[in-house]
């Protein structure tokens, strides 16, 4: 059976917070205190696929409202979060609370972002480029193969009483994960990401929360196609396959299977590959674009929080490209993706 990862919407509601944080914003608190006991045996009894279903259903179905905070690289951001479902139907709105103002709308995997400042809207589909909330799918079995679940107690978070899972990865080739679930509905109200030594790389967690909320979500249509007095850009993507565009992975990474791939074309030219990996959990994605001297620097690393980054150039022929790999992952799984990609001949 394929499902969609549970920790897929909170990474979801990451990605828009963390665009927020910039440099000179407050550090990050100390330490959490210790887990305290207290999960029920049926808890302790789940398995991970269980947990996940759980946490999965609980993200679909339940609708909210809350503050989320992000702790990253020492740095904090924060958004208010609408969520609502009806049937098949989900949307969200998401208002940051630190850096730049920006209002982002979801509804499925259609997405609206609104600049105040520049007075620009973005719509585009999010599904398609490969990122939260529908990317990360994974047969069970294989998640179980690379991660395995224990439960670490319970504790309470925004006033609610949460079981304590810690996803430990079976390979230095991902990061754990400590998950605090809402004991009555299962829904994830605090997600802690761990190095392989346990310490805390970024977490995103619920400050408050008003759960069974009366969110309307024709309300959040009507704002959602409000577009009055802004500039509505539509970014172009173009399916296709790594092949058709003349790559491939000569060596696959354990755990990572390709998801998809998708061209946005540029008024200068082809435009950049976007090739989407993931382990049913962690995701990564590759960047493919011919190399421009003027627009590319240095070849090198980076870090913030959770997320690695690696760029580098490579020639083949009188060819030369631009490779970013960027994801939630350690270092050395992004060095296996770059060695193992090559220029079909």
């Amino acid at each position: 059976m394929d499902m969609v990862s549970p920790l897929s919407f909170l990474n979801w509601l990451r990605l828009i917070v963390l665009v927020a944080l910039l440099p000179g914003l407050l550090p990050v608190a100390g330490a959490d205190q210790p887990a305290v006991p207290g999960a029920s045996p049926a808890a302790r009894e789940r398995s991970i696929s269980e947990w996940l279903l759980r946490m999965h259903e609980a993200s679909r179905r339940r609708a909210y409202i809350g503050t989320l905070v992000v702790s990253s690289g020492g740095s904090m951001a924060s958004a208010k979060v609408w969520h609502v479902c009806d049937g098949q139907q989900q949307m969200e709105r998401v208002e940051s609370l630190t850096g730049t103002p920006r209002s982002t709308f979801r509804r499925n995997d259609e997405v609206v972002t609104f600049s105040p400042q520049s007075r620009v809207v973005v719509a585009e589909r999010r599904e398609a480029l490969g990122l939260f909330p529908h990317l990360l799918k994974s047969v069970d079995a294989a998640i179980e193969q690379h991660y395995s679940a224990s439960v670490q107690g319970s504790e309470r978070v925004a006033g609610f009483e949460a079981d304590i899972v810690q996803l430990a990865p079976r390979d230095g080739l991902r990061f754990g994960y400590r998950i605090w679930s809402e004991k009555r509905t299962g829904l994830v109200v605090k997600l802690q990401t761990l190095d392989a030594q346990e310490r805390m790389l970024e977490q995103v967690a619920f400050s408050e929360l008003q759960l069974d909320a009366p969110v309307s979500m024709d309300k959040l249509s009507r704002m959602m196609g409000n577009t009055e007095g802004y500039k509505v850009e539509t970014p172009a993507l173009v399916k296709t396959t790594a092949a058709a565009e003349g790559w491939r992975l000569a060596q696959d990474v354990p755990g990572f299977r390709a998801m998809s791939c998708y061209r946005r074309p540029s008024a200068s030219g082809k435009g950049a590959v976007q090739w989407v990996f993931s382990d049913g959990l962690a995701s990564v994605s590759v960047f493919i674009e011919s190399y421009d001297p003027r627009r590319h620097g240095q070849e090198g690393q980076q870090a913030l929080g959770a997320t690695h980054a690696l760029v580098r150039r490579l020639t083949s022929g009188s060819s030369s490209w631009w490779l970013t790999f960027v994801g939630e992952v350690p270092a050395q799984t992004l060095q296996m993706f770059a060695q193992g990609l090559e220029r079909v001949p």
